[in-house]
């Protein structure tokens, strides 16, 4: 994998800032579709969230993360072994001292690393949707801000170790992910599935004896909208994405673009039919989780892959997503509202794997499978410590009383719609 040291003309660096800018879309899209998805009563407390998660999230990474996941060329904590140079962890200044004295390339390889940490943020908040405490909402992204994503943002983006399995290993060009569908969609499902698991389900969703109870979202125009804003957000990420981490000349976006588009377009499509299907009628919401899932499949290979390939890896995304999503709620007992676990965890992960196995470089599969096994065997497990201990001090769940009248009364004193009745109390009875 080449350097992150290139020098970019001044026109590629402007153009680069710009799809920097875009980017931001994909966090409000994101957050829109988690207040949709949500029930009514808590839409407000959502959407505040939404802003204090990425809030944090910059803070925690100024502070500390931008130090962790270091610069390219900067000094970081390298061993040798049998020869072998494992890059682990960066060494930068904290609170990003000298930032601002380093090169246009080196500060939006940052720039793109905050925007990267907030969306994936916001990826459990909306999981924990109707019973996650705001302080515990900012606990979570605070520690995955400041140590769990800047660690392997330095191992993939930043020439860390699984970027030098090429190099080391001849494997391909050492782990890809052009547009964070591992470090940012797979790490927050992954954070989704652990917070879940340690928070439960909703009152009432798992009635003994009975079916899991449809809850479901309160505003569809919120989830459609926000698939929309996403959409326009991940395409941005996508192509800044292939300039910064691929060094890819500015010929090759309109490519990237496309497939980015291809990828959603499959997605959506194979969902709507498989909903049609399976229920008799499209799911709105399954749908925008199609959606979605194909664009999270797209930032791991659409700068990679060539159109046909990325329609195929779209269709794969919008079959899988409304089957998985229902396996989880019906099999296995797991209240994800978002849908986040299969969306960006199972997406992700995908879209990681389909960069290996459409690429004709040889060990560029085997490359993927390690930096996917890396995050499923060690991540998943250190996300799931974290968080119990972060239920320790500051407990994730709100209570029984405060989830039955909804996180905007608890919380905030007041609701998204006033003026309307916004909730039945029959599931807690």
């Amino acid at each position: 994998m080449m350097s992150n040291a290139i020098v970019f003309p001044e026109s590629t660096l402007a153009v680069v800032l710009v799809f920097l800018l875009l980017a931001t879309l994909a966090p409000a899209g994101l957050a829109l579709i988690n207040a949709g998805l949500g029930r009514s009563r808590s839409a407000a407390q959502s959407l505040l969230g939404s802003l204090c998660v990425v809030a944090v999230s910059a803070v925690a990474f100024a502070l500390i993360g931008a130090s962790l996941a270091g610069t390219a060329g900067g000094t970081s904590f390298t061993f040798h072994v049998a020869g072998k140079s494992w890059d682990w962890l960066g060494a930068a200044p904290f609170f990003i001292r000298g930032l601002a004295a380093s090169p246009s390339h080196t500060q939006l390889c940052v720039l793109y690393q905050f925007l990267a940490v907030a969306l994936a943020a916001l990826i459990p908040w909306g999981s924990g949707a109707d019973r996650l405490r705001l302080a515990a909402g900012c606990a979570v992204a605070a520690l995955g801000a400041a140590f769990v994503f800047p660690v392997l943002a330095h191992w993939v983006w930043v020439a860390g170790w699984l970027a030098q399995l090429g190099v080391n290993f001849s494997l391909g060009a050492g782990f890809l992910d052009p547009a964070g569908a591992s470090l940012v969609h797979m790490t927050g499902g992954l954070s989704a599935l652990a917070l879940v698991w340690i928070a439960g389900p909703r009152k009432g969703k798992f009635p003994q004896g009975g079916f899991a109870t449809a809850m479901p979202g309160h505003n569809a125009v919120y989830i459609l909208f926000g698939s929309m804003l996403a959409f326009a957000g991940l395409t941005a990420f996508n192509a800044a994405g292939a300039l910064l981490w691929l060094h890819a000349p500015l010929a090759a976006l309109p490519i990237t673009a496309i497939n980015t588009l291809l990828s959603a377009s499959g997605a959506v499509l194979a969902t709507l039919a498989v909903t049609r299907i399976r229920f008799g009628k499209p799911d709105a919401s399954l749908c925008a989780n199609g959606w979605l899932a194909g664009l999270v499949a797209s930032s791991g290979c659409a700068a990679l892959v060539s159109p046909p390939q990325a329609l195929a890896v779209g269709v794969v995304a919008g079959i899988f997503t409304p089957l998985l999503v229902e396996f989880l709620e019906l099999a296995v007992a797991i209240d994800d509202p978002s849908g986040a676990i299969t969306v960006h965890g199972a997406s992700g992960l995908w879209g990681s794997l389909a960069a290996g196995f459409f690429s004709a470089q040889s060990g560029q599969l085997v490359a993927q499978l390690i930096g996917i096994a890396t995050l499923l065997g060690l991540v998943l497990p250190l996300l799931y410590l974290l968080f119990r201990i972060v239920n320790r001090i500051v407990p994730l769940r709100v209570d029984v009383d405060g989830e039955r009248i909804g996180m905007d009364l608890h919380e905030l004193g007041g609701g998204a719609y006033p003026e309307f009745v916004i909730h039945r109390d029959d599931s807690y009875r």
